[in-house]
């Protein structure tokens, strides 16, 4: 699997999230990132098997099948291409717009496919948010809660082993793998 402590990162861009694209893996590419291109490469490029959800197909297809640990897609939301690649089992998506939604698709979410709108995100913010998601991993040190890995640990752990007919079966309640008190805690002073 290629990994990001590896500095290796699958992208994939429809035609409306080509420019975005473009400026957050000339970006990381200066920072030595190894980037595999599966999407839109050129602005000219008008091949309809790139489209929107062609291509998130494709990028969660090579996450589900173990070829990448992440991914970032770009559309002109992040919306379609997001859906498209949560389609694929075992990928975990999520669209954001700032660096502290990126922190926390990450660092609470365990996202593996990050996406962003070119429509709405600006090409410097698209870098910010690169840099911030690639640079953290589940848990790491972005939230204050004492138990803040366990907890969204334990919702990655049930979503991985989700099985909708058996869900179903249950009277639509989920079979707990575990649980955590819920309780909403004030932020300690500093």
């Amino acid at each position: 699997m290629k990994m990001v402590k590896d500095k290796e990162i699958l992208v994939g861009a429809d035609f409306a999230g080509f420019p975005l694209k473009e400026a957050v893996v000339s970006h990381l590419k200066s920072k030595g990132w190894k980037v595999t291109d599966v999407g839109v490469r050129s602005e000219n490029d008008n091949d309809t098997d790139l489209m929107f959800h062609r291509v998130g197909l494709r990028v969660g297809s090579m996450i589900s099948e173990g070829e990448f640990e992440r991914a970032l897609v770009f559309c002109g939301t992040g919306m379609g291409i997001h859906i498209a690649a949560s389609k694929c089992p075992h990928v975990h998506a999520g669209v954001v717009e700032s660096v502290p939604a990126a922190l926390r698709a990450i660092t609470g979410n365990g996202v593996n496919v990050l996406a962003m709108g070119a429509f709405y995100v600006a090409p410097q913010m698209g870098i910010d948010i690169a840099e911030a998601y690639l640079n953290a991993e589940l848990g790491s040190g972005y939230e204050w809660w004492h138990n803040f890995y366990e907890f969204h640990k334990l919702a990655i752990d049930e979503l991985e082993a989700f099985d909708y007919e058996k869900y179903k079966a249950n009277g639509f309640k989920l079979e707990h793998l575990g649980d955590y008190d819920l309780v909403l805690e004030t932020k300690p002073e500093d």
